[in-house]
């Protein structure tokens, strides 16, 4: 039975000291603790919105500081790995960082089998982690290596470097029909496993899906009631294509097809322009902002009070990144927080408690779980234990505990983590894998398997300065 000297209640402010009864996976009962307690926060688990479980940093693959338009075909230079081990160490290193349910969006698959197996395997790493997924199956057929014709880049690349990209993204592509179906093999193959995964489709975004596809997961999802999960205007280059692409507006097309919806997230909007952010707050769909990948990435910082305004939910996603690569998700919803909250003495809607909310409630409902993100009698016994002995690290006088979580609070803080009532960290350590053997054994994976990837790694530079200089506008 968890004790805390204090804990954030529904409506994110503090009370306390607690004790919290978990019953059946839910809390049953909150009610005042008596005799010592240690000195712990309370607090709901966070939700990752969206997130694609990647094997390790991208930036240990040579992926840092690059826009995204360069960055995406780099992450080529991944090899495979075994689908448990890397899922597992990702879920392992989300679960470190305080989340307990994450978007899976799988752009990349890593494992060099038919995805349904492979999904099989992420499934069962979610479960021995201790994590709730939703599964978006990735779907894309068009503009493999830069947003419209590709054959002037590839003018630009010598004779060998124009071979190695040919053969590496100008493969052909699934048709619609073969996509749709993918995806209800992957709920077909997970659909008898323990832990809660919730298979989606997953288009990778309107400049990389044809209108026949988009159209075709518009109606298969009205008619299954699946969701779906896809990123939209992320970058500068992707909102100039959108205005060529689709004169008429590319939020008003993805809604004359039907696509906007309830079931529907989307990713960052980081370019969205406000008729657009209200169209998304009509539809019921919902925003997943990454501020950190954004940072990271060069793509620019989104527009969540503008969000809010609109009344679009706004839920949290790390993007497999966070500011330090470290998947810690404490220190994404400060930054969530301070980037958007009002100047000076002005009001906003970014407060702490819409922060709160944003990063443990509001996610939740696109990867098909129920109500939760709040510790009440009743709810989802998901919750964090922060060590407060470390968080006032100073001891001066009282002060509210929700000022050092919204101001210093990390991973490191977290003592334990609960979920659905199980406990899965103690002592701050994953307890269903042994994640530094996972890490340790995906490593010396990866090291073997770059050893097949040289000649795409001789290749890449003049491949990246192609894409670069098309993006520049250079001849």
């Amino acid at each position: 039975m968890p004790v805390a000297s204090a804990l954030l209640g529904p409506d994110y402010s503090a009370s306390g000291p607690v004790e919290i009864v978990l019953e059946g996976g839910r809390i049953a009962a909150i009610r005042p603790a008596e005799g010592e307690v240690p000195r712990r926060l309370a607090m709901p688990a966070l939700c990752d919105a969206h997130n694609h479980a990647r094997s390790l940093s991208t930036t240990s693959f040579g992926g840092g500081l690059k826009p995204l338009e360069t960055w995406l075909p780099s992450l080529a230079l991944i090899p495979s790995a075994d689908p448990y081990t890397a899922a597992a160490a990702s879920f392992a290193r989300s679960l470190a960082g305080g989340c307990t349910a994450v978007m899976v969006h799988l752009t990349r698959p890593t494992g060099g089998r038919p995805l349904p197996e492979e999904a099989r395997e992420i499934a069962r790493a979610a479960h021995d982690v201790g994590i709730s997924i939703g599964f978006a199956v990735a779907m894309r057929d068009r503009n493999p290596l830069v947003y419209g014709d590709h054959a002037a880049v590839l003018g630009r690349m010598p004779a060998e470097p124009r071979a190695v990209a040919e053969a590496t993204w100008l493969g052909p592509m699934m048709p619609v029909e073969g996509q749709l179906a993918l995806v209800d093999a992957v709920a077909e193959a997970v659909a008898d496993l323990p832990g809660h995964v919730d298979v989606q489709y997953g288009p990778n975004g309107v400049q990389w899906c044809s209108p026949a596809l988009l159209k075709g997961i518009a109606e298969a999802s009205a008619s299954t009631g699946r969701r779906v999960h896809m990123h939209l205007l992320e970058t500068k280059p992707q909102r100039d294509w959108a205005d060529e692409a689709h004169p008429e507006g590319i939020v008003t097309m993805l809604e004359g097809i039907g696509l906007l919806s309830e079931r529907l997230t989307l990713a960052h909007c980081v370019w969205a322009r406000p008729e657009e952010l209200a169209r998304i707050a009509a539809s019921g769909a919902r925003v997943a902002v990454n501020g950190s990948s954004n940072l990271h990435l060069a793509s620019g910082i989104a527009p969540v009070p503008d969000m809010l305004s609109a009344g679009i939910s706004v839920a949290m996603g790390l993007d497999g990144c966070a500011l330090d690569e470290d998947d810690d998700a404490l220190r994404e919803m400060r930054l969530l927080h301070l980037l958007h909250q009002a100047r000076g003495f002005a009001e906003g809607d970014m407060s702490p408690a819409v922060a709160l909310r944003a990063a443990c409630a509001a996610g939740r409902a696109g990867l098909g779980l129920g109500p939760g993100g709040v510790l009440e009698e009743g709810m989802p016994a998901d919750l964090l234990l922060l060590d407060l002995d470390r968080l006032d690290r100073d001891a001066l006088m009282a002060v509210n505990p929700r000022d050092y979580l919204m101001t210093r609070a990390v991973s490191g803080h977290i003592v334990e983590v609960y979920a659905a009532g199980r406990r899965v960290v103690g002592e701050g350590r994953v307890l269903g894998v042994d994640a530094p053997a996972l890490h340790a054994a995906l490593r010396e994976e990866m090291r073997e398997g770059l050893r097949g990837k040289e000649p795409l790694i001789a290749a890449w530079p003049a491949i990246e300065a192609a894409i670069a200089d098309h993006y520049r506008g250079c001849c």
